[in-house]
């Protein structure tokens, strides 16, 4: 993989761009953005001449197919609502497609068991469109795979996802920040939410399903069912019979009390004879993702006070024995401050859980490691992805227990 368009210079733009600016593999980066000054802004903090910045319109697919030209992979970390438009871009212009989310009319598709058309045109270019490879979705169902890979057959798929926990307490007293895309949080949150039951995928309401689980040794964190990409990649891609699958994220009550204001609303409402979107009104007030990129170098020097942990269990049935997989991880990549700071010296940023993810995917589809089509992470051979982030410069270390019923008599 030699030259790469990265479409997007928000939040996981500017950490893909810093990563590849430093592996050695690379040797061309175009950072395309409908914000110039903002990719402009990344280019001077990574201060590489490998990277050539653009002003790109991800609506469209002519602007996008000009700035393909000669790559050989498309990452695009922008909104999920260009999604279709960047896809259809790569497969014209004969390039790879990586992205780290899933826009939900491509995972409403695998709802009803089919993949958009699009795919074929990918299969019938030798090439690969992979969706949703990030941290999670990404690594999330590359553990998954992992693990399924050790089972004759699948019965069940839970994620549970902690969120930020605090290790010291904290002002409870804060404004709603995701940290991330604040359009797609609080959308994320207003959605149905899917859960894949006795082979059917069913909805249910916002905020449903809660339970409190326990992260040990971090703590209890209440958990509700969240629309999120795994639920829908999961049971189409993995099979073995899989028949339940579930996400669930904490529940948030500050964007639960946003959502029943109706500020994840994108239609007008009258405002003393202003119409203003709810929604427009809510991304204007978040701080930008982008941020994080450009103050990284103080964050640093601050100890680590918290954990992002994801736990997976996969239960099934292995030479007629019941089986269940636990893993757990840092789906951040560091635990402590020592790792956080090693993260940045290598990569001069240590937001890496989603970027880090797309560029291995983005190797594999280029090195010929991936089927061709539209694919998901969990598609992908676990052991050659693992052993492929370890080489691009981070492993993914996770902790595995294995148990299993036994009956002697």
């Amino acid at each position: 993989m030699k030259k790469v368009l990265v479409v997007g210079a928000g939040g996981q733009g500017g950490p893909c761009v810093s990563i590849l600016a430093r592996d050695k593999s690379v040797t061309d980066v175009v950072l395309g953005d409908i914000d110039i000054e903002l990719a402009d802004r990344v280019k001077n903090k990574i201060k590489s001449d490998k990277i050539n910045t653009m002003k790109l319109d991800a609506g469209k697919v002519e602007e996008i197919k000009s700035a393909a030209k000669g790559v050989d992979v498309i990452i695009n970390l922008t909104l999920t609502e260009f999604n279709d438009n960047i896809r259809q871009a790569a497969v014209e212009s004969g390039v790879h497609y990586v992205d780290a989310a899933g826009d939900y009319q491509l995972l409403e598709q695998l709802t009803r068991g089919n993949l958009p058309e699009i795919g074929n045109e990918f299969k019938k270019a030798g090439l690969t469109a992979l969706i949703g490879c990030g941290g999670t979705p990404g690594v999330s169902n590359v553990l998954v795979k992992y693990a399924c890979d050790e089972l004759d057959q699948v019965e069940s798929i839970c994620i549970r996802c902690s969120g930020k926990i605090p290790k010291e307490p904290q002002d409870i007293i804060s404004a709603w920040d995701p940290g991330w895309s604040p359009k797609i949080a609080i959308t994320d949150y207003a959605e149905e939410t899917v859960v894949f039951e006795n082979g059917e995928y069913k909805k249910y309401p916002p905020f449903s399903g809660r339970e409190e689980y326990d992260f040990a040794p971090f703590g209890k964190v209440l958990l509700s069912h969240h629309a999120h990409e795994e639920v829908f990649m999961l049971p189409h891609f993995i099979g073995k019979g899989v028949k339940y699958c579930d996400f669930k994220y904490p529940l948030d009550i500050r964007a639960a009390n946003l959502v029943k204001l109706g500020f994840a609303s994108d239609k007008p409402i009258d405002v003393k004879g202003v119409k203003v979107s709810p929604l427009d009104v809510l991304v204007k007030l978040v701080p930008s993702p982008a941020n994080a990129f450009f103050t990284e170098d103080e964050a640093i020097k601050h100890p680590v006070d918290f954990a992002k942990i994801i736990v997976i269990k996969v239960k099934g049935v292995k030479s007629g024995e019941d089986v269940e997989h636990i893993i757990s991880f840092h789906y951040n990549l560091f635990a402590t401050t020592e790792e956080r700071l090693e993260i940045y010296k290598k990569f001069g940023t240590i937001n890496i859980y989603v970027a880090l993810p797309a560029i291995v995917g983005a190797k594999m589809c280029v090195g010929g490691f991936a089927d061709k089509g539209i694919i998901g992470p969990e598609c992908l051979d676990p052991i050659k992805f693992l052993k492929t982030m370890a080489d691009t410069g981070w492993p993914v270390k996770f902790r595995e227990t294995i148990s299993k019923n036994v009956s002697i008599s």
